[in-house]
């Protein structure tokens, strides 16, 4: 709706992940340098957590968007099932046919895949996204999964990726064997307020505009405070001050308009007081809030309408009236032209008459010689 108006490729603070977009804070390239390091090393398990929205998709699909020598990638995203299902997600995912399978078939035909691909030389890796929602069992169950080797390497390696609650089950006695095989753990955690004003002004940069809106610094520190350094609600609250800038027609967010905003969200108490679940993507606020600022925009958007409308017959006034000017200009050359080549003539016959009463006038003198070749040499005629 306002890429155009700010002169964006794309929307700067869309909520849904995407690679191009990824900023790396100081936790953010710690992990991202530990985690290419455990996947280029092999190493048994890894760990990646941080709260809701702190960017572990993004940063997990920036990392499956790099270039492994051999890596053959299966991703599981949905963790609230059982083994057996979880075994024929993983399975699909490595592009097994798992249909009407049990959970011994299901381990053989992982089994006998993760050898084909050892004798290729190629390298499974296992992401299991959301893994706070597998039970301490099902942990277990995935743990088991790392036995699956040859006489000499593990067979696949497994990366969970989950919220800070993921390390309190980790935390419980029955898991001790599971801990002790991560061999690579790390933490996203909340931007600094300096990382946040950077992160905005990146967001813009790589959207194509990093000029298109001025941030100020007390509208910074307040987008800090509401959204407490989450990269997700950054993009929420920031996506809404850009479409308030669009619905006024300004290029600068200031301390007003995002309080403004902040409340319009009801923000404490929307992201922090109501739970650990963030809105689904891309969603509006409800209510008085969403009411009030799809108006706003809709009344932008009629007066672009109307403005629109209102300059269209003055534009095509204007194209008509130059092109009436360029026919008459031409008009003008062309009789112009006319003349000049009528005038030419004229000149071109006097001079004509005046050669032929030179060569007639007195045939024997040289000048008369002259004219006669003169008169044979331009096709006037006459006799010599």
């Amino acid at each position: 709706m306002y890429l155009e108006f700010f002169g964006f490729a794309k929307k700067p603070f869309e909520l849904v992940p995407d690679p191009d977009f990824i900023y790396l804070s100081r936790s953010h390239r710690k992990a991202v340098t530990y985690l290419d390091y455990g996947i280029r090393e092999r190493a048994g398990f890894l760990l990646l957590t941080g709260d809701v929205g702190s960017g572990k998709t993004t940063l997990i699909r920036d990392l499956i968007g790099k270039k492994y020598e051999r890596v053959v990638l299966a991703k599981v995203f949905n963790t609230r099932v059982s083994i057996e299902q979880l075994l024929a997600m993983i399975n699909e995912e490595f592009g097994m046919d798992a249909a009407g399978k049990d959970k011994v078939s299901l381990l053989r035909d992982l089994n006998d895949f993760l050898l084909d691909q050892y004798a290729a030389g190629n390298h499974p890796i296992l992401i299991i996204d959301e893994a706070q929602n597998l039970e301490a069992g099902l942990l277990e169950e995935v743990r088991l999964l790392s036995n699956l080797e040859s006489s000499h390497n593990k067979l696949l390696q497994i990366i969970l990726v989950g919220q800070p609650e993921l390390r309190d089950t980790m935390a419980s006695p029955g898991l001790m064997q599971l801990r002790q095989r991560i061999s690579v753990s790390c933490h996203l955690h909340a931007l600094s307020l300096e990382e946040t004003r950077a992160y905005i002004l990146h967001r813009m940069k790589v959207a194509g505009n990093p000029e298109a809106v001025h941030f100020t610094e007390e509208a910074v520190e307040l987008i800090y405070r509401f959204s407490r350094g989450i990269p997700r609600l950054v993009n929420i609250i920031c996506d809404f001050l850009m479409l308030a800038a669009f619905a006024d027609e300004v290029r600068t967010v200031t301390a007003q308009m995002t309080e403004e905003v902040g409340a319009d969200l009801d923000f404490e108490r929307t992201y922090w007081g109501g739970g650990p679940d963030l809105p689904p993507e891309g969603a509006l606020p409800g209510g008085k809030a969403g009411e009030e600022l799809l108006g706003r925009i809709e009344r932008r958007l009629e007066a672009m309408e109307d403005e629109l409308s209102a300059r269209l017959p003055q534009a095509l006034k204007s194209v008509a009236e130059t092109m009436h000017k360029m026919q008459a200009d031409f008009s003008h050359r062309a009789a112009e032209q006319d003349r000049r080549v009528a005038e030419l003539g004229e000149r071109l016959a006097t001079v004509s008459s005046a050669v032929q009463g030179l060569a007639l006038s007195a045939p024997d003198r040289p000048a008369a010689g002259f004219a006669r070749r003169l008169m044979d040499g331009v096709g006037m005629g006459g006799k010599k």
